[in-house]
């Protein structure tokens, strides 16, 4: 796909706008940044994203989704070089080299001046989801074209209201629970489908039946950002959109499970997502992989209710890094944004959830009314004996926490880590601790539960019968290597002896991670790691190290003599060797990542010493 800018310019530009066609009538506009922009969990594999925006031009003209404020300067000036004077040269050029490509992408020869783009003469402005984020932009857009109808939900024109309470603004309001259309003439006749989640109160679907395109928000996205507008490498794709799909719609999948069941029978035949490629090629794999990621997550016997309440969308990420942490440790989430959901919704949570965990701002030296009242709720309803968490954000003092803090361990609680408070926006490092807090908390409660179970003698004890099986996986032997990582200001390490040599050429090796393991977030495709292998002669001190449990954000190298590998990662001075690798692929194998990864460099440190090996009695456990 031609871009309306160069690779090189690219490469000089942080950010830019590449404009094409999708469909009949109907362009994209890529806003791209090659850099992470944002905190949020879902961008931590640091690709950088795109924010994509829709132009629908029939006998009416329709704009979907314009971006947050980082965008805003380079996407008004590319609307006002799309709508400039029909019949001028330069609309004439840039359209003529637009619809060029049009033949390959819809089949059909169109004339330049049928799209005939005026930006004073839009008509609708549609909102898959409204945020604070979004603000700048929309304010900027609303004086250009004061007369502009804003088609959304009654959640996102709540949120429009609160940001731009200075505007006067025409809604069209698209209430969940009807069928609404909206006739764009020329055969463009938008279908909108809402799909409340906790995260997004507001979301809105568009599909458009000339095209058969859906225009799906936050469903289907990903955080990379490159020259590919489509998914020509569907499969490359295939872990970015896994990784978008863990951080953002896990915690949610029994609302996103409900919205697919809504996206199926419009039998779309292109995605068109707020972020990154357009998935055209693999659209019928892109719907399996997000039933099948969600049957996964709803295969978890335990379940742990995520409740919040968020300001200014702080609260709201660092409960998405808490949930992220749970949902890799095999349990279930249901997130309740209390600003939205019903006191039944809440009162369903508490019922059938084994642990709580619960969220709040700090608002005039208080927490909302809507989380002291979901708060009254759970306390009356779930029992002491289950564990619960509190978190929180603050800009100048923090007493929402302490009140939530104080409340539950007065009633009895158990707490599954020690309370998180954030001042302003979270930071890389506390949201990789917030994640491992989530780890750490369901770990504990999949612990009590088999505690509890074999203590009321529901389930065998199980330790000591071995299997001939279990005892021939046993025989298999590891070298002890200690794997180190490092991204920026997060750091990790674990004890690893599930490793072997994979490839000769290139020299590669695989290395299997538990996926609740904290270092698993550090081991994607293109990160870094160090394989320090042990010693035979002098390994228990490293051993027992990493072996013992670390809390949430605890520096694994403390007390350990390391420098730093030419790839940044630790090098332990008392490893036997050492191999710098960067990882190539990673597969998915039940409770375990296998990672692939090719050897970039190594060194031995000690000469004539043999490897420490892990002899194991049975394949049960390490």
């Amino acid at each position: 796909m031609t871009s309306t800018v160069t690779k090189a310019a690219s490469a000089t530009q942080a950010r830019d706008v590449q404009v094409f066609p999708i469909g009949t009538d109907t362009l994209a506009l890529r806003s791209r940044s090659w850099n992470r922009l944002r905190f949020e969990v879902e961008y931590a594999l640091e690709r950088g994203t795109t924010a994509n925006s829709y132009i629908i031009r029939g006998e009416k003209t329709a704009l979907i989704d314009p971006p947050g404020g980082t965008f805003t300067e380079i996407y008004l000036a590319k609307l006002k070089e799309l709508s400039t004077p029909n019949g001028s040269s330069q609309q004439g050029d840039f359209f003529g080299r637009l619809w060029a490509q049009v033949r390959w992408v819809t089949q059909e020869t169109i004339d330049v001046d049928q799209f005939g783009f005026n930006l004073k003469q839009l008509d609708y402005l549609i909102l898959g989801h409204v945020n604070p984020n979004r603000a700048e932009t929309l304010d900027v857009l609303l004086k250009l074209v004061p007369d502009l109808t804003i088609v959304c939900s009654n959640a996102g024109a709540a949120v429009l209201k609160t940001n731009l309470p200075d505007r006067e603004l025409k809604l069209e309001i698209i209430k969940n629970s009807e069928t609404q259309t909206l006739d764009l003439g020329k055969g463009h006749q938008l279908q909108f489908v809402p799909t409340p989640t906790p995260r997004w109160p507001g979301s809105l679907l568009t599909y458009d039946a000339r095209t058969r395109i859906l225009f799906s928000d936050k469903f289907f996205g990903a955080h990379r950002c490159g020259e590919a507008g489509f998914d020509e490498d569907a499969a490359g794709l295939r872990e970015d959109r896994r990784y978008y799909y863990d951080c953002l719609m896990a915690a949610h999948v029994r609302q996103v499970n409900a919205a697919l069941e809504k996206i199926k029978p419009l039998g779309a035949r292109m995605y068109a997502p707020d972020h990154g490629p357009i998935a055209r090629y693999g659209v019928q794999e892109l719907m399996q992989s997000y039933e099948n990621w969600g049957k996964q997550q709803q295969t978890n016997t335990e379940m742990v209710a995520v409740l919040y309440a968020s300001a200014y969308g702080n609260t709201a990420t660092i409960g998405d890094a808490i949930a992220r942490g749970i949902t890799k440790a095999g349990v279930q989430v249901e997130s309740i944004n209390c600003e939205a959901a019903t006191t039944e919704e809440i009162q369903a949570a508490a019922d059938k959830c084994d642990g709580f965990i619960i969220g709040s701002p700090t608002l005039g030296g208080h927490a909302p009314t809507q989380i002291q009242a979901a708060l009254g709720l759970m306390l009356s309803t779930v029992p002491k004996d289950k564990p619960v968490g509190v978190f929180g954000s603050f800009g100048w003092s923090g007493e929402a926490i302490d009140l939530l803090q104080d409340k539950l361990r007065d009633a009895g609680y158990s707490f599954g880590f020690e309370p998180i408070k954030v001042k302003f926006k979270p930071t890389a490092a506390t949201l990789k601790t917030c994640e491992e807090a989530g780890t750490d908390f369901a770990q504990g409660l999949k612990k009590a539960k088999k505690a509890k179970a074999r203590r009321q003698g529901t389930t065998k004890l199980g330790g000591s019968q071995i299997t001939p099986t279990e005892q021939a996986m046993g025989r298999i032997v590891g070298s002890l290597c200690i794997l180190t990582a490092q991204q920026g200001e997060v750091s990790s390490g674990m004890l690893a002896s599930w490793v072997s040599q994979a490839t000769f050429t290139p020299p590669g090796l695989t290395v299997a991670v538990a996926k609740d393991r904290a270092v698993e977030s550090l081991l994607y495709t293109k990160n870094s790691f160090v394989l320090n292998v042990l010693p035979e002669d002098n390994y228990q001190g490293l051993m027992k190290h990493f072996l013992k449990p670390f809390g949430p954000g605890e520096d694994r190298f403390a007390d350990v003599e390391t420098e730093e590998a030419d790839n940044g990662g630790p090098i332990l001075k008392d490893a036997l060797s050492y191999l710098e690798c960067e990882v190539e692929n990673r597969m998915e194998c039940g409770d375990h990542w296998v990672i692939y990864a090719v050897v970039k460099n190594g060194q031995v440190l000690q000469q004539n010493v043999k490897t420490a090996l892990h002899h194991r009695k049975s394949g049960r456990t390490y």
